[in-house]
């Protein structure tokens, strides 16, 4: 009887340490899915220049856009509330258009979740970035009009 007294400890010691080693890799791996930065595709010259392009662009209120989005996401997390910043995309358009994408998740004060897209056009020979999505527009300011900057009023009287 001894031995078969043993042999059920033994057995039920190394079912607890397996199941120890199990619940231990499973929030490993629970923690590296909700935390760590999943790795992006390798992208191509003309992508890496649009997506620089549009991070390094001017910001409201701030000297780029990606330094305005990584503040937001610095700012809800100081005040306790959920927020995760998700991938920058890059989609070539046509010619020398690219259209980048980063979705923002965050937590409203009440608890609920929202998600938000931004969206921006980078022209790559022109150097420039259009806001293509309403979040985004909140984010980069406005190009000023050029053809009211360089169309002069006509001289003379008015006509009306």
């Amino acid at each position: 009887m001894t031995d078969s007294r043993m042999f059920s400890r033994l057995l039920a010691t190394h079912l607890i340490r397996y199941a120890v080693v199990a619940i231990l890799l499973l929030g490993g791996l629970y923690y590296a899915w909700t935390t760590l930065p999943s790795t992006t595709p390798s992208r191509d010259q003309r992508e890496v220049e649009a997506l620089a392009l549009v991070q390094s662009y001017q910001a409201i209120g701030h000297p780029t856009i990606l330094t305005a989005m990584n503040e937001h996401v610095r700012m809800m997390k100081d005040r306790g509330q959920g927020v995760r910043l998700g991938e920058w995309r890059v989609k070539h358009v046509e010619g020398d258009i690219y259209e980048i994408r980063v979705q923002l998740r965050d937590q409203g004060v009440r608890g609920q979740w929202f998600e938000r897209e931004f969206i921006w056009h980078a022209h790559l020979e022109l150097k420039k970035v259009n806001a293509a999505s309403l979040p985004a527009d909140g984010v980069t300011p406005k190009a000023p009009d050029v053809e009211e900057r360089t169309v002069p009023s006509p001289p003379g009287p008015s006509k009306s």
